[in-house]
Formats: C-alpha cells, structure tokens, sequence
C-alpha cells in the first residue's frame, strides 16, 4: 500500500495565556499620540457631547485612527482593535465602544455645534508642529476636489453620474499635509466657491507662515482667483479652460510661433485676459500629437491642447514641469487618504455624519505625516501607509511581567527600529511641549 503525504504541515495548535499582538508597530504610534496629549487635547476641543455611558470623545476617536492606521475600512473593523488586548494594555484602553455606538456618535457630532469645528482647531496645531522644523516660512498650495461613492440615504448625484460625495481638499506641498478640508455633498461642483475655500486655507497657516504659491486644475479657473492671488502676492499656475477665445487665439496663431516641447509636442505662452479679471495673465498653451477622426473630419480637436494659466516668470517650460508635479503633491495624496486611510468609503446615511467621519480620516492621515516626520527614521519618509503597515505596524509583539515592570518584547530584527522610534517620540514630545 503506498503512503499518501498528508496535506497539513507537521505541527499542532495549541493555546496560550500569553497576550500577544500582531500590532506591535501600532502601539508606538498609540505611544505617540499619548505624547502628544492628544487624547486631553480632543476632549477640549470636540464640544457638546455627553455620552451615557461616560465615554469622552477621545474615547471614540482613538480607536478609530488605530483602526485607520491599522488598515481597517468599516467602522465595524474597531472590533479588531477592541479584541487585542495586548495593545488595549500598552496604551492604557480600558474600553471600545461597539461599531453600533459610534455611529450613534458621528451623527450626533454631525449635528452637534462646535463638533466640526473642534476637529479643525487640532488639525491647525499638528500643522503648526509639521511646519515647525521646515526652515521655511513660504509654502505651497494645492487643492483638488475628489469623489467619494456612496449610495447613501442623503447622497446626492455627483457631476460623473454616481451618487456620493464630492469633498475638497488642500494640502501644503512641502510636507503633503492637508491643511483644510470641505465635506460637500455630490450634487456641488469641484468649483463651487474655491475662492473661499482657498482663504480659508490661507488663514489656517501658522504665524509667521504663509502660502506663497498655488497650483490647482481646470475647475479653480476662475477670475475671482486670479485677482486674489494677484492682490496677496500669490504665484498660481491653474489647469486653463478651452472656451471660445482660446480656440480662437489658437486658429490664428502662426505655425512658426510654436517651439518643440519634448519629442512630439509644441508649447507657446501668450498673454490672456478673461472677463472681470483685473489684471492679464499668461496662458501656456501645449499642442500635443492629434489623430483626426476620419468618420468626422469635422471633430473639434481641443482636447489635443493642454491650458495652464500662470502670474509666474519664466520658461515655460519650467512652469508646466513645476505645475504636473502636483500630481504628487495632490492627487497621489489624495488617493493616499482615500485609499490608504479608508476614506473611500463612507459609513453612515447622513451627509453630518460621513463629514465628520471624513474629518477623523484626515486627522488619521496627519498624524501618519506627522509620525513619519518625527518618529521614523529619515530613508522611511517616502513611505506609504501600506508599506509602513507591512514593515511596521504589523510586527508581533509580546506583554510579560518581570518584578513587577511591564515589558513588550518584539523578534530581535525589529528591535533596533522601535527603540529610535521610542527615542524619536520622547524627543519630539520634549520640543513641543
């Protein structure tokens, strides 16, 4: 009779009393955010909330941006956190509130005053310390408006035909931390009152910093723009609009005008001006390669010409090659708090509550910019959250009692990283003490 290998590897399970977790990386960041007194500084700021079983707002929060950190997506994943009391003992949680509670509670913050609002006031502080240490005082603007799907109850429509959200984002380029944020529902335009969105921005920066340059696609095309930035000594360069006038500037424009633009295209920079616009400006246009439709030679062929509207001097060339780069600076981070962080994805029925939920996901994604900066090591800086999860936040990790001390032991390679990592955090908590 012939033997027949058994499909299971040689070994058994058996069990342990042992508290092990398979989050040894999350619990520096829990340590960080116990330096930074964050949970103290939350219950200060989020107002008008008692909960009837005495939970703070800190309480509710703090879970959340583990969970985020950690990789969940649904309010439902707290339970991962909730279930790991290895890490529950490390930062001192003696308690989760159900999936269940803190719905009820991002709806009641929703329509609560001063709910939102507090939520921004700490988000200005971790600006403040992200800024600290630039050894700059002039920054960079992006902002962009995203979808976010959702068919909930009050979703509305979007401009792409999906129902769900269209929140705006601003983020500062230098250290890729969003300095503001507006939650609107689907139904509003990507260029609804940007001119306001951009001085709320502005008026966020700390003393003695300010926003000196500003980029932004096709939908901040605006004249109302154009003269703030004119008027505050802001430098842009803004995705430009085919209208009417563009076309008709280009139908007359000379051949021999264009110059080569990398290995098939052709660039050109005119001088523009735009109803209500105060002052002209310069439009750079490209000319990339067209095929033209043969079943309709008549086919408007504008979507071959790529607009960028800019007060900056300079090549052109230079100006375009600084404005693409804020497909980095803004998009990439976008997807980054979308992707990343969960934000793809909004929990609750009410437009409030998803806001504020929203809100948490931002502070979950500061945070991380914030560790990297201060408590990573320098070659981890380029990171993504994936990656750090994968190499660090995952890491197992070990609680023992020894006379009495409280110990956490991590496997040898890993041991090295969280000891800087701890001396990081002590020594970024002394500075912003």
């Amino acid at each position: 009779m012939n033997n027949i290998s058994s499909p299971l590897l040689p070994f058994k399970l058996g069990l342990t009393d042992d508290k092990i977790t398979a989050n040894a990386g999350l619990a520096l960041f829990g340590e960080f955010l116990h330096s930074q007194r964050f949970s103290k500084v939350i219950d200060d700021y989020v107002k008008g909330f008692k909960s009837n079983h005495s939970y703070k707002p800190s309480e509710f929060v703090v879970p959340l941006l583990l969970m985020l950190h950690g990789g969940g997506r649904y309010i439902e994943d707290v339970r991962e956190i909730a279930s790991d009391e290895a890490l529950l003992q490390l930062l001192q949680i003696t308690a989760v509130p159900s999936s269940s509670a803190i719905g009820d509670w991002l709806r009641f913050i929703g329509d609560a005053k001063g709910g939102l609002s507090g939520f921004s006031r700490y988000n200005q502080s971790l600006l403040k310390r992200g800024l600290k240490n630039t050894g700059s005082k002039e920054f960079t603007l992006d902002i962009d408006a995203t979808q976010i799907i959702g068919w909930k109850a009050d979703a509305e429509f979007t401009y792409k035909g999906e129902k769900g959200y269209m929140p705006i984002v601003g983020h500062i380029a230098e250290t890729g931390m969003v300095i503001h944020d507006e939650f609107r529902d689907g139904n509003v335009s990507p260029g609804t009152r940007n001119l306001q969105f951009i001085k709320q921005c502005c008026a966020k920066m700390p003393r003695g910093k300010r926003i000196k340059r500003f980029r932004a696609d096709g939908a901040t095309y605006q004249s109302a723009v154009f003269n703030w930035c004119e008027n505050n000594g802001i430098k842009f360069a803004i995705g430009g609009r085919m209208d009417v006038s563009v076309k008709t500037i280009i139908s007359e424009l000379d051949e021999s005008c264009w110059q080569k633009y990398q290995e098939t295209s052709s660039i050109i920079r005119i001088t523009h001006c735009m109803n209500h616009t105060d002052k002209a400006f310069d439009l750079i246009i490209i000319r990339r390669p067209w095929q033209p439709d043969l079943l309709d030679p008549h086919a408007d062929d504008s979507k071959r010409y790529v607009l960028v509207a800019t007060n900056i001097k300079g090549k052109p060339e230079s100006i375009v090659r600084w404005y693409n780069r804020r497909g980095e600076a803004s998009e990439n981070r976008i997807k980054e708090l979308k992707i990343g962080f969960g934000m793809e994805y909004m929990p609750c029925g009410t437009t409030k509550a998803n806001a504020v939920y929203f809100k948490i996901g931002v502070l979950a994604y500061n945070l991380f910019k914030l560790f990297k900066m201060a408590a990573m090591p320098a070659e981890w800086a380029k990171h993504t959250v994936q990656t750090i999860r994968w190499k660090f936040y995952q890491a197992a990790g070990k609680l023992a009692m020894h006379a009495g001390q409280l110990w956490f032991k991590v496997r040898r390679s890993c041991f090295n990283i969280f000891e800087e990592v701890r001396a990081r955090i002590r020594e970024f908590a002394m500075t912003t003490a």
